[in-house]
């Protein structure tokens, strides 16, 4: 939720907003989305040890806030709709919060929608980030842990794989009960 929300004012900001830096800032973005996240672990791991935040919740999420990806499609939604809304609202003395939230918003449900389910897969899909942040076993995600099922004898896969199929079961929920939200936009 906090993902999508940064990345739709983000992609409001750039596409309707006129500010110095602007231009920098969408080129800063689509360049972020050209460097893989593999390439990053190391800067984001020092950070997140300077902020003494590793083995914590916050540590496993602070890295994960900005998707340049979910970005993008908001700022090209954005760029595609009719500038007459937007002039209207001005008109009506509308804020820049509530040209956002009662008019682009209602527009782009379906598209919230389907960035929100890729976002969740993404996210419960994370498996380097937090491997490297979390060392305490409580504190692993799903993915993490599926790895460290075994004990002295070698690994048990019947346990990996009945771990790997409940694993998938909250994104393929999440799937089939937003479904009709997407196919809807």
């Amino acid at each position: 939720v906090i993902t999508i929300f940064i990345s739709m004012l983000c992609g409001y900001a750039i596409s309707q907003l006129r500010f110095p830096g602007r231009i920098a800032l969408w080129w800063l973005i689509l360049a972020s989305f050209m460097v893989p996240t593999s390439a990053l672990i190391i800067n984001h791991f020092v950070l997140v040890a300077n902020l003494g935040l590793l083995n914590s919740w916050a540590g496993i999420m602070l890295p994960q806030l900005i998707h340049p990806v979910i970005i993008i499609v908001y700022k090209q939604f954005f760029d595609q709709v009719p500038k007459d809304f937007r002039e209207a609202a001005v008109m009506d003395n509308a804020s820049e919060f509530g040209i956002l939230f009662k008019i682009y918003m209602p527009m782009n449900w379906g598209v919230t929608t389907a960035l929100s389910i890729v976002c969740f897969i993404w996210t419960w899909n994370a498996f380097l980030w937090p491997f490297l942040s979390v060392t305490r076993t409580e504190m692993m995600t799903i993915t993490v842990g599926i790895t460290q099922v075994n004990d002295a004898f070698g690994v048990y896969y019947a346990r990996q794989l009945s771990a790997a199929v409940l694993a998938g079961l909250p994104v393929a929920l999440a799937y089939l009960f937003f479904q009709r939200r997407v196919t809807e936009a």
